[in-house]
C-alpha cells in the first residue's frame, strides 16, 4: 500500500518547469523536460522520474557537464534520415525535435531513421517510442550511456545499460511498449535503491574480483571507479545465456555511436583523464515505421491487439492469476495515479524543497503540512 504523500500532476509540472527555467533552461524546453520526467512517474518508472530531477539534470547543469540551452544542429539530412548534434544540451529536447522530424518523414515516406550525437541523458526511452505509437506509427529507439555492463566472461564495465525500446500501436487502450535496459538492472534503479536506503538484490552486480555486490551506495561508487559492473540480461557467464543481453547491449552501443559518428564506451564516463568532470557526449538512435505503408494501420492494430490478448489469456502458472503484456502494467499504474498525483518519497521531498528555496520559488507542497 502506498504510504508516500502525493503531489498533483499540475503542481509538480509547474514546479519542474519553473525550476528548470531557474537554472537556465528556456521555458519551452523546460516544459518538454518536465513532461518526460513526469511520464516516467505516470508509468511507475520512478527510477527515471522526479527521483532523477536534481541529481541527473540540475546537479549536472551546476557542475557544467550539461548545457541548459540546447543548440540543435542538423549535421546531415535526407528525405528519410536525420543526424543531429545536440552540443551537450538537454538530451530530452534534442530527442523531442528528432521524433518530430522522423514522424513527419515516416508519414510521408513510410520509414525514417535518425541519430543524435554529443547528447545527454534523454529520460525513459519509451517516451520517444510512444511519441510514434500515439500517432499510429511504430517507434524504436536506443541509447548508449556511461559504462556499467561487463561483457560475458568479463568484470570490467564497458557498455552502458543501453535500452533497446519498441512501441507498437494496438487496438487497445495502450500500446505494446517494451522499454527496458539490456542489463539485469539499470543504474537508475540502483540510485533509487540507494536513495531509499535499500540493498540491491544479489546477482545483479559483479565486483572486479567476480563477487556479487549488494550495498547500493558502494555499487554506485564502484561503477564510477570501474571496480564493479552490471550483469547483462540473463546473468553472469553463459549458463543463463547472459551473452544474449551482452549481444543486444553491443547492438545498441554500435547503433548509438556508429550512426552518428559519435563517442562510445569508455569515452562516455563523464570523467576526464585528469579526474575532472567532462561532458558525456552520449548517442541515441531512432526509427519510425508507418504500418499504413504495409497492410494498413487498422490491420496492424488488430493483429497486435489479438496477439497481446492471446498472450494474456494463455494458461497461467500455479499461484498466478494474471499474465501481462509489455506496457500494460505502466498503463494500470497511470489509471491508479491519474487522480492522485505523483507519490514523492522523503529523499525527493528534500531535493524539491532545496531547489525551491535556492530559487526562491513560491510553491507549497502537501508533504509540508
Amino acid at each position: 500500500m502506498e504510504t508516500r504523500p502525493y503531489v498533483s500532476w499540475d503542481l509538480m509540472n509547474r514546479f519542474l518547469i519553473d525550476a528548470f527555467v531557474g537554472y537556465g533552461v528556456p521555458e519551452a524546453d523546460a516544459a518538454i523536460c518536465a513532461d518526460v520526467l513526469l511520464e516516467s512517474d505516470r508509468r511507475g518508472i520512478e527510477s527515471h522520474g522526479c527521483n532523477r530531477f536534481k541529481p541527473i539534470y540540475i546537479d549536472r547543469i551546476v557542475k557544467g557537464t550539461l548545457k541548459p540551452v540546447t543548440e540543435i544542429e542538423i549535421v546531415k539530412e535526407t528525405p528519410t534520415t536525420v543526424v543531429i548534434d545536440a552540443h551537450d544540451g538537454m538530451g530530452m529536447v534534442a530527442s523531442h525535435r528528432m521524433m518530430e522530424l522522423l514522424i513527419e518523414k515516416a508519414k510521408t515516406y513510410g520509414m525514417a531513421g535518425g541519430a543524435i550525437r554529443n547528447s545527454t541523458h534523454y529520460g525513459i526511452a519509451g517516451y520517444w517510442a510512444t511519441m510514434a505509437s500515439r500517432q499510429g506509427l511504430i517507434g524504436i529507439t536506443g541509447t548508449n550511456a556511461r559504462p556499467s555492463i561487463a561483457p560475458t566472461f568479463g568484470v570490467e564495465n564497458m557498455m552502458g545499460t543501453n535500452p533497446l525500446t519498441f512501441a507498437l500501436p494496438t487496438d487497445e487502450d495502450f500500446p505494446f511498449c517494451l522499454d527496458c535496459a539490456t542489463s539485469i538492472v539499470q543504474r537508475g534503479k540502483i540510485e533509487y535503491y540507494a536513495r531509499e536506503g535499500k540493498d540491491t538484490p544479489a546477482g545483479m552486480v559483479v565486483s572486479e574480483t567476480g563477487e556479487a555486490m549488494t550495498d547500493s551506495d558502494a555499487i554506485l561508487k564502484a561503477l564510477v571507479d570501474g571496480t564493479a559492473a552490471l550483469a547483462p540480461l540473463g546473468g553472469i557467464g553463459d549458463e543463463l545465456c547472459g551473452y544474449k543481453g551482452y549481444g543486444y547491449a553491443a547492438v545498441v552501443e554500435i547503433l548509438s555511436a556508429a550512426l552518428s559518428a559519435g563517442p562510445f564506451m569508455k569515452a562516455l564516463t563523464g570523467v576526464a583523464p585528469d579526474g575532472k568532470p567532462q561532458m558525456y557526449h552520449l548517442g541515441h538512435f531512432f526509427f519510425v515505421v508507418n504500418p499504413e505503408f504495409f497492410m494498413g494501420l487498422d490491420e496492424f492494430r488488430k493483429i497486435a491487439g489479438d496477439i497481446c490478448r492471446a498472450l494474456r489469456a494463455s494458461k497461467k502458472a500455479p499461484g498466478q492469476n494474471r499474465i501481462y503484456t509489455a506496457g500494460e502494467k505502466e498503463w494500470l499504474v497511470w489509471q491508479e495515479r491519474r487522480e492522485k498525483g505523483v507519490p514523492v518519497g522523503e529523499a525527493v521531498q528534500k531535493e524539491i524543497l532545496e531547489v525551491r528555496d535556492k530559487l526562491n520559488l513560491p510553491y507549497h507542497f502537501p508533504f509540508e503540512d
